[in-house]
């Protein structure tokens, strides 16, 4: 039997892509080990996981990028948490690779310190991302701010020109104290960001064509396996079985981002509808009145209401987003921050939505781009067929299969 160690970051829309993929690989008669949150080491136990907490100097190491004023600070501030976790981090999964003497390890993507610890330990291991691969390429804008992709010369100039602007921000931010923990760790410094992600073996992207843009320069260390849907066990409120007609999805993030206001104003703008409006909040706070066409939930199953969906108002969150574009429901989606400009961007480049800048954020404007989205579900079917195609869970378990476990036996 070969030992898995999971590691993840302190984000559930980080470990619950992953749950699908454990899933399967236990069933294949692998053997799994979990570090993650403190709060969802329970459910790992119940999914038949080894699982302990990651550790407390991580999860006290909390984002605040939606306190910046702008996208590209939001994005540098995400990036200084990143690194800061780091230290903690790496010595984190060193003992857990000490406790549980895995044979193949799979590290969060955002877990930086992890990646370069995994480096070091020389064993086999992949890294896996829920979120668009921030990798430099000839084909694509700079990742960030979400910029339409540019075709022919003068958008290759444009992105080159833009490529040390956008991705300097990030690199001071990010590689002199990385390097130091790198230095500590007796790796080579990084020289470009991404660097850190080429690095690894394998890279589990949960993502795929159409909804990500093509590109002939792709690491062959990547392998698209599209989204790994997946939510918590959990019993449908009554009131879900009663609704009729058509129903709009609204999400907000399942870290704390102050997106609240997404959904206050997608009530108002959808309050004199005919739509069922189901919105899920987590981690906002709401303030108003609830309009009688209207339920608000910390959470609901996404599964089960995006069967009826017409339409999902998302914050831009690859998982929510994804999550409805791989059943075929159009998205409207608004961004706040972190990677949310450039998952926006890809929904409306594949013709699955529409996408409105959470600065521009008004009832008027959001209903509008509402139901402009309803129009553009064959769009969302084209994404849900690329998504099937690339296999999901089971490619993702067989890529680990055949490119780290005859290294790791």
């Amino acid at each position: 039997m070969t030992r898995i160690l999971a590691y993840t970051s302190p984000a559930r829309g980080h470990l619950f892509p992953l749950v699908p993929i454990l899933d399967e690989l236990a069933q294949r008669g692998h053997g799994i080990a979990v570090r993650t949150l403190a709060s969802e080491v329970p459910l790992m136990h119940s999914r038949g996981f080894a699982a302990e907490p990651i550790s407390a100097g991580v999860e006290a190491i909390h984002l605040e990028d939606w306190r910046a004023a702008s996208t590209q600070k939001a994005l540098a501030a995400s990036v200084a948490t990143f690194v800061q976790r780091a230290p903690f981090d790496a010595r984190d999964f060193e003992r857990a690779l000490r406790d549980e003497q895995p044979d193949v390890a799979l590290i969060d993507i955002n877990s930086w310190g992890a990646l370069t610890a995994a480096e070091r330990w020389g064993g086999a291991w992949a890294a896996f991302s829920p979120y668009p691969l921030a990798l430099r390429s000839r084909d694509v804008p700079p990742f960030g701010p979400g910029l339409a992709p540019a075709a022919g010369p003068l958008g290759r100039l444009r992105d080159a020109l833009l490529r040390p602007v956008v991705l300097g921000v990030i690199e001071r931010k990010m590689l002199p104290p990385l390097n130091d923990v790198r230095k500590s760790m007796d790796r080579d410094p990084l020289r470009h960001f991404d660097e850190l992600f080429r690095g690894a073996p394998l890279v589990l992207s949960m993502t795929a064509e159409p909804f990500e843009y093509h590109r002939d320069d792709w690491p062959d260390s990547v392998v698209m396996v599209g989204p790994c849907d997946w939510d918590p066990p959990a019993e449908l409120p009554d009131w879900v079985q009663g609704l009729d007609g058509p129903l709009v999805l609204i999400t907000t993030s399942s870290e704390f981002q102050d997106d609240g206001r997404l959904v206050e104003v997608a009530i108002q703008a959808l309050a004199d509808s005919p739509y069922n409006v189901v919105a899920t909040v987590p981690s906002a706070q709401l303030r108003g009145p609830i309009p009688a066409n209207v339920h608000v939930a910390n959470f609901v199953p996404h599964g089960a209401l995006l069967d009826r969906a017409v339409c999902a108002v998302t914050h831009g969150g690859m998982g929510a987003t994804q999550k409805a574009l791989a059943h075929g429901v159009p998205v409207c989606a608004v961004p706040f921050g972190r990677d949310q400009p450039e998952v926006a961007r890809r929904v409306a480049v594949a013709g699955a939505g529409t996408r409105l800048p959470a600065r521009r954020l008004t009832p008027q404007r959001l209903r509008s781009k509402i139901d402009d989205a309803i129009g553009m579900a064959p769009g969302a079917r084209r994404v849900a067929d690329g998504f099937r195609a690339a296999g999901g869970p089971s490619a993702a378990a067989t890529a680990v299969e055949q490119r780290l476990m005859s290294v790791a036996l």
